[in-house]
């Protein structure tokens, strides 16, 4: 069987014109264009189109999502890990709406609320389904065992390093400091320790790291607040510093 562009569109909740954008990009090739011009999507097609747009409500940049699909040539292994992820996140969902379900009811008997119970399901797992999917299951356990060790102080300290870090790229980039100047590159080299925290991190994993704080607007948004075009000096700080270090 095979679908037109419009078909597609309306079945999955999407635009033609977003449709054709992923052609454009080549992450959704049409199976065949017809003489009209019209394009046309088989079952392969349905397929990808499915993972692209699970991707997509995990936070994942098309640009990132490219290099998933490109790394994930087995449909059915991908689609097995999507499952598993979409249905731990059932799974947390399920455990926010008892929590909020069990504060109502407290609150509205006047008893006594349990913080157990009301935060049940709000924690740093939401991005347990992210992670797995870009770094494997591996960097997230290790990662989420870490954290758990920590205490509270150890946390701040932690969070408060990064945002030192990024007001530090911030002033470099007001500045108008070059990428590679001595004063960039030691802020690289503190972010990078930054990240040994949790990893030990490759030339590849700090390029892509790097790459993604431009690619994703949320990593972007979170540097480029502290100033605009900090998360490109980042970016290109972190990719010389690895290539001369890493």
């Amino acid at each position: 069987m095979e679908w037109s562009i419009q078909e597609i569109a309306r079945k999955a909740g999407t635009t033609s014109r977003t449709l054709r954008h992923y052609g454009e990009l080549g992450l959704l090739e049409p199976s065949r264009i017809g003489a009209n011009g019209y394009r046309y999507y088989d079952q392969a097609s349905l397929v990808r189109l499915q993972r692209i747009l699970l991707l997509r409500e995990l936070g994942l940049s098309l640009p990132a999502i490219a290099e998933v699909l490109e790394g994930q040539r087995d449909t059915p292994a991908a689609l097995r890990t999507h499952l598993r992820l979409l249905e731990r996140e059932r799974e947390r969902i399920g455990r926010q709406i008892e929590a909020v379900r069990t504060t109502l009811h407290r609150t509205e008997r006047g008893e006594e609320l349990m913080a157990e119970e009301v935060f049940d399901g709000f924690d740093h797992t939401r991005y347990e389904a992210e992670v797995t999917e870009r770094w494997g299951r591996d960097a997230y356990e290790r990662g989420d065992r870490w954290w758990r060790s920590l205490s509270d102080a150890e946390k701040k300290a932690f969070m408060d390093e990064q945002k030192d870090i990024a007001r530090g790229f911030a002033a470099a980039a007001r500045a108008g400091l070059a990428a590679d100047s001595a004063e960039v590159q030691a802020l690289a080299r503190r972010h990078c320790d930054w990240l040994s925290a949790t990893t030990a991190p490759s030339k590849e994993y700090v390029i892509g790291l790097g790459q993604m704080y431009v690619d994703d607007p949320r990593f972007t948004a979170n540097y480029d607040r502290h100033g605009e075009g900090t998360a490109i000096l980042v970016r290109d700080a972190l990719k010389v510093f690895a290539e001369r270090n890493l």
